[in-house]
Parts: structure tokens; C-alpha cells; sequence
């Protein structure tokens, strides 16, 4: 086989997964497998598709070799193939966001109009966690919590943030993160803790980019009011990526006196 024809077949292959890539529906799924292992109906549920529609998606993305599955009883279980897959997702995002007018303007739209501040880098939180200078919080559901978090962050989903206040301490920032950046939640739990007069930065991504970029990560569920904390956090192999540390566009200042809030939505 000749140099050209080897490089051509093997630009076909490459060809084949980026259009198992092609679809949002694939794509949602992804990032909800990035958060940990999921049976089929949990994804169809979570992603809001049929189950013969979710099966179908998966099996394309499967063929690829981007996720991989395995069977309890008669329960098939999906998960991401590696940390790659969370790599070439935040690449797609990072070129869609650069030279898409469309998919910058959604997401200054949507989503920068929520925060006036800059999020906080990997970096930078890495630093202040061991320092103690902040208070994390992840509002993902519980299921996706246990499969993995940040160290030492408290789970208080979304739903349960406004009667769960009085687990945050005042005199400290809290720093919400979810399941990535295009994630509401965390933006959502950053606006209502503003509210109630709390200064709130958020992560800037998720939990699944903390751990591909090889920071150390916890596991198990949390047990009363503190987070299960195993003896020694899982230190990932690759080395942990740097970033330049986000700074404030814009100071915030706790009221005197809160305003008025919904006891459960932000």
C-alpha cells in the first residue's frame, strides 16, 4: 500500500467518527456521559429522547469508538471510551465559539448576560481550595455527583439551593460549577446566591473537563451535611493544564438587607 492510499484510509476512519459526531442529539449524550457510567434509560430520560432514539444514537457513537458498553443483567451501561472524547469536545466547542457568528452570538445571548464576572479558571480555584479561601458547590443531581466531583465540593442541586443556604458559610465566596460550560445550572445557582447577598464566582467549565485536564477528583456520595471524602483523592495521570486566572469585570457587594426570593427557584 502506498504512503498516499495508507494516509487516505486512514483520514476515511477519522472522516467516520467525526459523523458519528454530526448530530446534537449525539453530542448531548456525550456530555451527559462525561458526568460518569449511565444505563440506556437513564440517558433517554436525562437527554429527553425515546429509548429506540437514544439506543440508536449510542450505537452510532459506540461504532466509532467513542463510547463503550457493558451489561448488568439485562441492563446495557454506557461510558465514554477515555478522556478524549472530553478533549475533543471542548475542542469542538472552543472552534464552533471562535468561527461560528451563530454559536457566539447564542451563547453571548444566553449566557455571558447572566455573569457580569469573569469565571474562575482551573488554575485559580485549584489554588483557592488549597488555600480554603472558597466554598464549592455542585449542582448536578446526587447520581452524577457520586460517579465523581471536585474536592470537597458540597452537593446542592439546583432544585434544593434555596433550602440548603444555611450549609454555605457567609463569610467566604462560593464557586458553583455543573456539567460544563454550556450548563445553566451553575450560572442559575450563581444568580440566586447573588440574591441572597452571597458573593458567587463559577467554575469555567464542568467537572469533566477538571478531571481530562488530570486534577485530582473525588468519588462516593455525601453523607448529611458534609460530602464524602475518601482517605486520598484519585490523582489522574496527565498533568494538570494551566490557565491565566479570570479576573472580576465588576465588583459585588452583599446587600444589608437580601431581597425577596422563591424558597426553590433561582
Amino acid at each position: 500500500m502506498s504512503s498516499e492510499n495508507l494516509e487516505r484510509r486512514i483520514l476515511d476512519r477519522v472522516a467516520a467518527v467525526a459523523r458519528a459526531l454530526g448530530q446534537g442529539h449525539r453530542l448531548a449524550l456525550l456530555v451527559l456521559l462525561a458526568q460518569g457510567e449511565r444505563s440506556v434509560e437513564a440517558l433517554s430520560q436525562a437527554a429527553n429522547l425515546s429509548l429506540a432514539n437514544a439506543s440508536q444514537h449510542l450505537q452510532h457513537l459506540r461504532r466509532a469508538g467513542l463510547v463503550t458498553t457493558r451489561r448488568e443483567g439485562k441492563q446495557v451501561f454506557y461510558r465514554l471510551s477515555d478522556d478524549a472524547v472530553v478533549s475533543l469536545l471542548v475542542a469542538l466547542r472552543t472552534v464552533a465559539e471562535a468561527n461560528s457568528p451563530e454559536v457566539a452570538l447564542l451563547v453571548a445571548q444566553h449566557f455571558r448576560k447572566l455573569d457580569d464576572l469573569e469565571p474562575l479558571t482551573r488554575a485559580e480555584l485549584l489554588r483557592r481550595i488549597k488555600q480554603g479561601a472558597a466554598t464549592l458547590i455542585d449542582v448536578r443531581p446526587p447520581e452524577e455527583f457520586a460517579q465523581g466531583h471536585l474536592p470537597g465540593a458540597i452537593n446542592i442541586p439546583l432544585s434544593r439551593l434555596g433550602r440548603e443556604l444555611d450549609r454555605l458559610p457567609v463569610a467566604r465566596e462560593v464557586v458553583a460549577y455543573c456539567r460544563g460550560p454550556y450548563c445553566l445550572m451553575s450560572y442559575q445557582a450563581v444568580v440566586h446566591l447573588r440574591r441572597r447577598g452571597f458573593q458567587a464566582r463559577r467554575l469555567e467549565d464542568g467537572f469533566p473537563e477538571w478531571r481530562a485536564a488530570g486534577l485530582p477528583v473525588e468519588a462516593g456520595k455525601q453523607t448529611g451535611e458534609e460530602p464524602a471524602r475518601p482517605a486520598a483523592p484519585v490523582i489522574h495521570r496527565r498533568a494538570h493544564e494551566t490557565s491565566v486566572s479570570g479576573r472580576r469585570r465588576s465588583s459585588a457587594s452583599r446587600p444589608a438587607t437580601p431581597p425577596p426570593y422563591g424558597p426553590d427557584q433561582p
